[in-house]
């Protein structure tokens, strides 16, 4: 019998609550080799949970663990009262493993977040006993309630209510290994204005964008600061200027509050393609010491755009969009797609043409998927054209589309792994990421000079050997490095950076085509196989 069926007042003032990070599998976004490089251990930390820690009562005890970095202990398990988790889909093998864990250890067990909420039915399996979907600022009190109640299972729903986030609180970074990440991640807004029918995030947070105030987000800095960090912090906003009013109100508190401090911090984020548009953000952006933006172009087939509503990528030129964004200061990171439906042969070549005519160094590059409750998915369920509903979506750039394409999938995925392969040959990345500093506009004001850590040193010198003296870039790399000391050295410290990453492009372009062939050939086996039995059926009936 778990200890909360026998609570009392002050056990419930004092649980003790395991939060656990589930495993992310090798992805585009991982950089493995290149955070090893560094001393660190992953990229980003579990933003999500360490929100949860926040809203949860201050009085619970909290130990935190991302499986990322290390595996939980059977102290950690004894520890427990309770287990919380969250993840993404991508990190779903992982959590169900630990939700069996959990149950096995006879622990109670809730979970929470975009995976959960998409598709609660893989974790009900799993044996789970409470299910915190949606946005936890109005789930996580209804399950604390149900805690003291005395409870032992439920379902937490917002019901289609959308909370305030300027209630929400910092979250409790204090939890985290600093020393593990290469960025820290804070949140200013939750949900996108636009329509893109293969997106989730409209359907989990809404078309209406929700901000916190600028005292919130700089409040947040300030702990982080306080904490002792001064590296890159990730805005993790899906998109960050969905609302440009509030988005401009930040940053003309947010460029002053950089200032005083030295810029401690460069500043990521993601944005729709429409940023490019608005001079006046572009500018408040780069006094914020914003360095780097993801956008969403998909494909450069305007055709492939309007079907899927992502009609504002249709109304000015793409190409003139991203070379704006770089020679104002900003390096341009994007997500491509391949297999939209009425997409005509050689979409794969287009988008490296598109990439090449940038200079784009990450390129993120995949197949579609249908994601659950999405318009893209609804429609594909009305079609027939779900390949097994009953099966979970992966949502990595190594896995076959869990639909029925309109071109041969045969034909889709030897494009795509052509296609990914050409992107990340080193002599290739290398040069788009020499095109894309050597034309990029300095930011306006320096950093604090910081030293250089012994590991980053050894770091560089790794870099140096491999890519200058190992392999064969080893005369484009001295050339380009040269040339950018001396025509834009400023930007030195980033394009070095980027020069890393190909580190993990080399290994994971390996890891796409591997995983994508090894697909295809199960593919067209199981469809070899379908297709014997219907052959062989008539001749079984007539004997």
């Amino acid at each position: 019998m778990s200890k909360l069926q026998n609570r009392n007042i002050s056990f419930m003032k004092k649980l003790r609550v395991l939060l656990i990070y589930p495993l992310f599998p090798k992805s585009f976004w991982s950089f493995d080799k290149a955070v090893e490089l560094i001393g660190r251990k992953v990229s980003l930390p579990p933003l999500g949970l360490i929100t949860v820690a926040a809203i949860l009562p201050q009085t619970w005890e909290f130990r935190l663990i991302d499986r990322n970095i290390c595996a939980e202990t059977e102290a950690d398990w004894e520890w427990a009262d309770l287990v919380l988790l969250s993840g993404m889909i991508v990190q779903s093998d992982d959590m169900l493993t630990l939700i069996r864990e959990a149950k096995r250890r006879g622990k109670l067990v809730a979970a929470g977040g975009p995976y959960v909420t998409s598709t609660p039915e893989y974790a009900k399996d799993a044996g789970i006993d409470f299910l915190i979907l949606d946005e936890g600022e109005i789930t996580l009190p209804l399950f604390v309630e149900a805690l003291e109640r005395g409870e032992t299972s439920g379902i937490f729903r917002a019901n289609g209510d959308k909370p305030d986030v300027t209630k929400t609180p910092i979250p409790r970074y204090d939890l985290l290994d600093l020393t593990a990440y290469t960025d820290m991640s804070v949140q200013f807004s939750r949900g996108c204005p636009f329509q893109c029918e293969f997106c989730d995030i409209i359907v989990l947070y809404g078309r209406k964008p929700r901000t916190k105030t600028p005292a919130q987000l700089i409040a947040e800095l300030q702990t982080l600061y306080d904490l002792g960090w001064r590296r890159l912090v990730f805005v993790v906003d899906d998109n960050f200027i969905g609302n440009k009013r509030n988005v401009k109100l930040l940053l003309k508190e947010l460029a002053p509050w950089m200032k005083e401090k030295g810029y401690p911090f460069s500043l990521i984020t993601e944005a729709s393609v429409d940023l490019a548009q608005d001079d006046e953000l572009l500018e408040l952006m780069m006094a914020a010491n914003f360095s780097a933006v993801f956008m969403g172009i998909e494909t450069p087939d305007t055709d492939s755009l309007a079907l899927t509503k992502k009609f504002q990528n249709t109304r000015n030129s793409l190409v003139e969009a991203v070379l704006k964004l770089n020679r104002t200061g900003l390096r341009v990171m994007a997500g491509f797609i391949i297999g939209f439906d009425g997409e005509k042969p050689g979409a794969g070549d287009r988008i490296i043409n598109f990439v090449e005519a940038t200079a784009i160094p990450f390129a993120m590059f995949s197949m579609l998927q249908a994601l659950p409750n999405t318009a893209l998915w609804d429609r594909l369920k009305k079609e027939g054209r779900l390949l097994a509903e009953s099966k979970e979506v992966a949502g990595n750039q190594t896995n076959l589309m869990n639909f029925i394409p309109t071109r041969p999938i045969e034909d889709l995925a030897r494009e795509y792994v052509r296609c990914f392969w050409e992107l990340y040959e080193p002599h290739r990345y290398l040069g788009r990421v020499y095109r894309h500093h050597i034309q990029m506009k300095p930011k306006p004001h320096k950093p604090k000079f910081k030293m250089p850590e012994l590991i980053e040193v050894r770091a560089l010198a790794t870099i140096v050997w491999r890519q200058g003296f190992k392999r064969d870039t080893r005369i484009q790399f001295w050339q380009q490095l040269f040339s950018i000391w001396k025509e834009n050295p400023r930007v030195f410290m980033s394009y070095i950076a980027n020069c890393a990453n190909l580190e993990h492009f080399i290994e994971y372009r390996q890891i796409v085509r591997d995983e994508i062939e090894a697909q295809l050939a199960e593919f067209q086996t199981e469809r070899d196989k379908a297709e014997q039995e219907i052959i062989s059926e008539p001749v079984q009936l007539a004997s």
